[in-house]
């Protein structure tokens, strides 16, 4: 929580220089959400600069910075990769849509996770009215930090106790089953209640990885596999504030 009380002084420290200047090829906010789902809760600060295309400027299109902090109770996390065992096709992006090889699945229970995402976004948003906008992100590139917890590893039929598991430390989009840690995306609609505040509405998919130090799952193959990921599907509620 200190680490996000440190970036909530920077950003806001960089309001009234911001603030100053209107600029209609350009977009700066930043946002607050808060998401949840079984058994975990999200908290993520972000800073977003887009800029504004297209004849009518109603798309947009950036970069930001984020900080997720991520924390749950017994969540179940499964092997992580690499793809080639987890999933029917590893071409990027179809893997989306691949089968999963769950005969080469593990679970790694984490008993206390906690994660602490830093990660570079790209995004997308739209106008869709004078106060509606929605929009698209994800983290693409960063590190987390987390707390080490004790876990049970269920590997080839064995049951052990992992006694401290950890999250990964670096974090990198390659899509799908190719990720490398732990990532944050949202879809989310907002609502501008004024010229700097707006109200948002969440979909979280979250990515987040942790590995193994004592145990780790030997694939059919022999590949020897410490990185197991929970990916969760949680909603909320935000809020927003433009620089403008």
């Amino acid at each position: 929580m200190k680490n996000i009380f440190t970036i909530t002084i920077l950003l806001f420290a960089g309001m009234n220089v911001a603030g100053q200047t209107k600029d209609l090829k350009r977009n700066q906010f930043a946002d607050f959400s808060v998401t949840a789902g079984k058994s975990q809760q999200a908290f993520a600060l972000s800073y977003v600069y887009n800029w504004k295309v297209g004849k009518a400027k109603k798309w947009e299109f950036g970069v930001g910075a984020r900080n997720t902090f991520y924390t749950g109770v017994k969540n179940e996390y499964i092997t992580a990769g690499p793809a080639r065992l987890t999933r029917s096709t590893t071409i990027p992006f179809i893997i989306f849509f691949a089968g999963q090889k769950e005969e080469n699945f593990d679970t790694l229970e984490v008993q206390r996770p906690l994660i602490n995402l830093f990660n570079i976004t790209a995004n997308i948003g739209y106008n869709i009215a004078p106060r509606w906008y929605a929009g698209f992100n994800i983290d693409v590139i960063g590190f987390s930090l987390g707390r080490k917890s004790s876990a049970a590893l269920a590997s080839n039929g064995i049951n052990y106790t992992e006694p401290a598991a950890k999250p990964s430390t670096f974090n990198l989009l390659l899509t799908g089953d190719h990720d490398k840690g732990s990532l944050n995306s949202e879809f989310f609609v907002r609502y501008r209640l004024d010229k700097r505040w707006s109200l948002k509405a969440v979909y979280q998919f979250l990515f987040e990885e942790y590995k193994t130090e004592k145990f780790k799952q030997i694939a059919s193959d022999g590949t020897v596999i410490n990185r197991f990921r929970d990916k969760a599907n949680n909603f909320g509620v935000g809020v927003s504030y433009n620089f403008k």
